[in-house]
């Protein structure tokens, strides 16, 4: 795709200032010699932590990774793969540790990457970036998303401490044999959720036990309600922002009435992510709401009965969706050879690298030359530039707070279960967005 198409996201960059605590223990400065011969480094190894432990994922970065010990003999990746929840709740932990891998993934926003930098865990990568060229790479915006201020305090601006390899879309993955006209309006796209159900299949295969994807549920539904620079504002936490408005209160409410509905998978709660689309790749029903990084799991499985397109808003001609980016791979405080390790990155984000992305059924956040297989991989492709041209893209709500993630996703599933009224669900997140910023 092309570059230019990611200059729409610029509203992204805007960084803001939170409240900071103890000054941090600065992070060791990179060794200075930037982009450097691997070849010439000595037996070397990287030990990378990564949570590309899906289908398309894994194929994409075993692959990479075979390529990178094939150009470096003399260096071996020991990689350790993680699910995305195992990854968030054991990466501090272990970059703290006297045996801290050398590359990690960690999470845009406040609560992993912020938490990580003002805790001095991880190295600026800015030597690096201007060594390899990387703001040739990306559109500022895909940086900045990267970026913090060494306290971890301003989010979007300051040094860059990682690189990401993929661009996200949430949107809707639909079954071609179940949906014979996508729908154009969230009106439409309600009708087809009221006749699947009425012919007994599952209208939206969902699965929430571990919590997080309930964010996509919720910011699905939302992104009809809220306009998107509404949810940047609280995102980003600028002037006047908040999550006490009638649009978020219309969004829950709708969220409750699917459910009464019964238009997600019965017992959703009890349900895995994995096990969840995995009904739908088998036929479960019409929909699922996911992430962009499913494409090649489910191609793998319908072929070209699968389908992908965007939430439909209330009126046609309004794309909206939530998006953004992979998690960044970062390099750790305590790498013993960070400039290999900014090289690993290098080449895991090079042109070389997103045409492997796009052949392992993957978006690139960066130019591929390698065009998509498949009608769904068509699909992707020509969403991510309509959000682009619309400037549609939202980001992630857990981005707001270091605490956000554990809050919302906690809230969701009581809201979709519920346990909590609308203004309930918006109060507790009011709650703790006030928390933060004062």
């Amino acid at each position: 795709m092309r570059r230019c198409l990611l200059a729409a996201l610029v509203v992204l960059l805007a960084g803001c200032g939170a409240p900071g605590g103890d000054e941090p223990e600065p992070a060791p400065r990179d060794s200075g010699a930037g982009k450097i011969d691997v070849a010439a480094a000595g037996n070397v190894t990287l030990t990378v932590w990564d949570q590309e432990v899906r289908g398309g994922q894994r194929r994409q970065i075993e692959s990479l990774n075979k390529q990178f010990q094939e150009k470096y003999p003399n260096v071996k990746i020991e990689r350790v793969a993680k699910s995305f929840t195992d990854l968030n709740t054991t990466l501090k932990l272990a970059v703290s540790s006297d045996e801290a891998p050398d590359v990690v993934q960690a999470n845009q926003g406040r609560q992993v990457m912020g938490t990580l930098v003002k805790g001095g865990l991880l190295r600026p990568l800015d030597e690096y970036a201007e060594a390899y060229g990387w703001a040739d790479r990306y559109s500022p915006v895909l940086l900045d998303l990267n970026r913090f201020s060494s306290d971890g305090a301003t989010f979007g601006d300051g040094e860059l401490y990682g690189l990401s390899q993929m661009g996200e879309i949430v949107g809707l993955f639909y079954n071609r044999d179940k949906v014979a006209q996508p729908p154009a309006t969230f009106a439409e796209l309600e009708q087809q959720l009221a006749a699947a159900k009425r012919d007994g299949d599952v209208p939206i295969s969902f699965g929430n036990l571990d919590k997080w994807p309930g964010i996509h549920e919720f910011q699905a539904v939302q992104n009809a309600f809220a306009p998107a620079d509404q949810v940047r504002d609280f995102v980003f936490g600028r002037d006047g922002a908040t999550f006490a408005s009638a649009e978020n209160d219309r969004a829950a409410a709708k969220l409750q009435e699917w459910v009464r509905a019964g238009y997600f998978t019965e017992n959703f709660n009890g349900v895995g992510y994995d096990p969840a689309y995995q009904q739908f790749a088998d036929g479960a029903g019409p929909f699922l709401i996911a992430g962009t990084w499913l494409l090649r799991d489910l191609t793998d499985v319908m072929g070209d009965k699968l389908g992908f397109m965007l939430v439909p808003g209330r009126e046609e001609g309004q794309p909206q969706a939530l998006g953004g980016e992979s998690l960044p791979f970062a390099i750790t405080a305590k790498a013993e050879k960070p400039d290999v390790a900014a090289a690993y990155i290098d080449f895991i984000t090079d042109a070389n690298a997103a045409d492997v992305l796009v052949r392992t059924g993957n978006l690139p956040a960066m130019e591929a030359a390698a065009q998509p297989k498949g009608a769904a991989g068509e699909d992707v492709f020509e969403a991510w530039r309509t959000l682009a041209e619309a400037d549609g893209l939202v980001p992630y709500l857990d981005y707001a707070t270091p605490t956000f993630f554990d809050t919302i996703t906690g809230e969701v599933q009581q809201l979709m279960a519920g346990r909590r009224t609308p203004a309930e669900f918006a109060e507790a997140l009011q709650k703790d967005f006030e928390k933060f910023s004062g």
